[in-house]
Parts: structure tokens; C-alpha cells; sequence
């Protein structure tokens, strides 16, 4: 297909339409893959929060309970 293009005369055409072509699956891809991490990411970090949350309190409640 390149060697036809290029004897013809209209590589660099063929060689655009190509280009763009690649770019849109790429964008493709870039966004699925962000719409399916979004989720993880989110529950990564409810899971690190809630960790550390729990940690400050726990010290506080076991105090508590000394008394």
C-alpha cells in the first residue's frame, strides 16, 4: 500500500490519514482504560482514609476505656 502511495505521489496522505487513524485508537484506549481505573482509584483511596482513621481513633476509644 506505501509502495503504490508513494509511486503515485500521495504518501504523505496516506501516511495523515494513517496517523489519525492511530491517534483516535489510541484515544480510545486512553479513555477506556481512565473509565475503568476510576473506580479502583476511588476505592483505593477510601480504603487508605478509612485506614487511617481508624488508626487516629483507636488509641482514643482504648483510652477511653482504661478509665
Amino acid at each position: 500500500m506505501t509502495a503504490i502511495r508513494e509511486a503515485s505521489g500521495a504518501l504523505d496522505e496516506m501516511l495523515g490519514h494513517a496517523a489519525q487513524r492511530y491517534e483516535e485508537q489510541v484515544g480510545h484506549a486512553v479513555d477506556n482504560l481512565t473509565t475503568l481505573m476510576e473506580p479502583v482509584i476511588m476505592s483505593v483511596l477510601g480504603v487508605v482514609i478509612g485506614g487511617l482513621i481508624i488508626a487516629m481513633y483507636l488509641p482514643i476509644f482504648k483510652m477511653g476505656s482504661v478509665v
